[in-house]
């Protein structure tokens, strides 16, 4: 329930009687900036809850009915003071900062229906009526500020595991995707490459260089708290790309999950102007993608490597 920003130090301060008053104000700002595209906005994270110790910024969320529309908002987005950050590590997602280094606002918008908006508010609504896991909530968060005063990143990291068990209590079963960030998902994601790629023919994976490469997205399926899938996806010029990995626990196959993963991939790749989805199919995965809606369609790697002739190349068109 976090992202990455820019802080000086980290600072918990007590509850603040002032902050939904002060969300409300913001709120009615942002809708209008938004426009007739916005939904509806929430007031999420720690100053949502009251008598939660929070670091004093205004966290919410903006649901809107097309997610691609979004950019063309930021010019009176940064009218209001806000800078806009893109997807910033969340796909399918658009963020706005308010303040920079001396932050008093975030905002997380998100398309109607994404599960990350149930997810934020099932956590928000549970802290607000659980107070041993709010108590327990606010000493994690002093102590990390404590230990991580001038690092947002390993401040964030070290709520993960709560968040995710606070998940778990409210029962929020819905899949999600995101990139691999968390220790958990870099472990999972060697994991699935080790276990299904190159572990069984004996292969050390050369491609980990990919873990933090521009063109290259890992990214991992959640049911929940759960990881479920993975994959690698290689960004090429000419508004195409490449699947070079996706794989699903072998505990959770004929489930469907690999199926709503390509879905979900195929969704965000097409709201960054993707034209093309190719991969080089084994003959166990072809009736996969076939009945995805793939079909023949040359691979056509622009680094030229070499294809394995017993793979078969298939595509899609995105638009």
């Amino acid at each position: 329930m976090w992202s990455f920003e820019i802080f000086k130090a980290i600072e918990v301060v007590p509850y603040d009687s002032n902050w939904p008053s002060a969300f409300e104000k913001e709120a009615a700002l942002v809708r209008q900036a938004l426009g007739g595209n916005c939904l509806t906005i929430y007031h999420i994270g720690s100053t949502s809850v009251p008598g939660l110790a929070a670091k004093p910024i205004i966290d919410m969320i903006s649901v809107v009915k097309d997610i691609a529309e979004v950019d063309s908002y930021n010019a009176a987005m940064e009218v209001l003071g806000y800078k806009a950050m893109g997807e910033y590590g969340i796909p399918m997602r658009r963020y706005f900062q308010k303040g920079l280094e001396h932050r008093t606002h975030n905002i997380h918008v998100f398309e109607q229906n994404n599960p990350e908006i149930d997810r934020h508010l099932k956590f928000r609504d549970w802290m607000r009526t659980h107070p041993e896991d709010m108590q327990a909530y606010a000493e994690l968060k002093h102590n990390l500020a404590i230990r991580f005063k001038n690092d947002i990143f390993s401040y964030c990291l070290g709520k993960e595991d709560f968040v995710a068990a606070i998940d778990k209590k409210t029962g929020w079963l819905a899949f999600r995707f995101v990139k691999a960030l968390a220790s958990k998902e870099w472990q999972a994601a060697k994991h699935f490459r080790d276990t299904y790629f190159f572990g069984p023919h004996g292969i050390e994976d050369p491609y980990t260089w990919t873990f933090n490469h521009k063109e290259h997205a890992h990214l991992v399926l959640y049911q929940g708290t759960e990881i479920v899938a993975y994959t690698h996806i290689q960004f090429w010029l000419d508004q195409r790309s490449a699947i070079r990995i996706i794989a699903t626990d072998e505990n959770k196959r004929n489930q469907r999950f690999g199926s709503k993963f390509l879905a979900l991939i195929e969704k965000w790749l097409r709201s960054l102007g993707v034209k093309s989805i190719h991969a080089e199919s084994r003959q166990s995965s072809l009736r996969f993608y076939l009945k995805n809606g793939y079909c023949s369609m040359p691979f056509d790697d622009p680094e030229g490597h070499e294809s394995d002739p017993n793979d078969v190349p298939v595509g899609k068109l995105l638009w």
